[in-house]
């Protein structure tokens, strides 16, 4: 990995054309140096809205199971949302999205636009090889929104409009159930899985056979809680996509 790579994301497992890629769009909860703390409380990036915790090592712990690479961010979503199209109204926190355009293009060209080529170009060469990709993204949500709570120990999205997306969850969901049948397991909540997103736009490029993309959403109170409950979630979901990845 070149070193302007390295001040963008992070490669973990480095692989050239992979059948399966993790990717995490919310590792991070830094920002570069020169931009300080981009007028907002240093409390803020302890949160939720800086950034998925847990997700990332989720993401390096599947990657390490499955001997497939990891793409993570290394900045904040406060800086810019990786899994959100680039005209989308929040792509930036609100001090951020006051900048001036100037400083809004070269936060794009610096940090958003090196991470999505990168995937890109990695999905790109994989059905280019004749292998069908299946990409799946770590995230986490806070276990309560707006003074209401989620329902969810995980949540699996996909777009149900493709076929393959929706049999893999299915699978994946049966699988968590005989892994661990007292989490709470859900499909395309707490969000839905066509939402503007990096998932929908790959899939707007590739047909259905060549491209899967689900989206793995883990409730952040289990992140946060004893490293108990937090370690057999991990396990649960690395052995049942092991289980569902055998039969794909």
């Amino acid at each position: 990995m070149t070193e302007s790579a390295q001040e963008h994301y992070e490669i973990h497992n480095d692989g050239a054309a992979p059948s399966v890629l993790f990717l995490c769009d919310h590792a991070a909860n830094a920002v570069p140096a020169e931009l300080g703390t981009l007028g907002l409380p240093l409390a803020d990036f302890q949160t939720h809205i800086a950034y998925d915790i847990g997700a990332a090592p989720l993401a390096r712990a599947l990657a390490d199971r499955f001997g497939a690479p990891a793409i993570l961010a290394r900045w904040s979503r406060l800086l810019v949302d990786l899994n959100r199209s680039s005209h989308h109204p929040r792509l930036h926190a609100e001090t951020v999205r006051k900048s001036s355009r100037e400083v809004r293009e070269q936060i794009l060209a610096d940090h958003y636009l090196p991470y999505r080529a990168q995937v890109e170009s990695l999905v790109r060469k994989s059905i280019t090889r004749g292998r069908r990709v299946i990409h799946i993204s770590s995230h986490s949500f806070t276990p309560e929104l707006n003074g209401r709570l989620r329902t969810a120990d995980i949540g699996l999205l996909y777009d149900p409009a493709r076929p393959e997306e929706v049999r893999m969850c299915g699978r994946w969901k049966a699988a968590l159930k005989q892994a661990a049948p007292h989490l709470r397991v859900r499909r395309n909540y707490p969000y839905a899985g066509k939402d503007d997103g990096f998932m929908p736009y790959l899939r707007n490029k590739y047909r259905s056979a060549a491209y899967i993309g689900i989206e793995i959403e883990v409730n952040q109170a289990i992140v946060v809680g004893p490293s108990r409950p937090w370690a057999g979630l991990r396990a649960a979901l690395i052995e049942s996509l092991r289980t569902v990845l055998a039969s794909t």
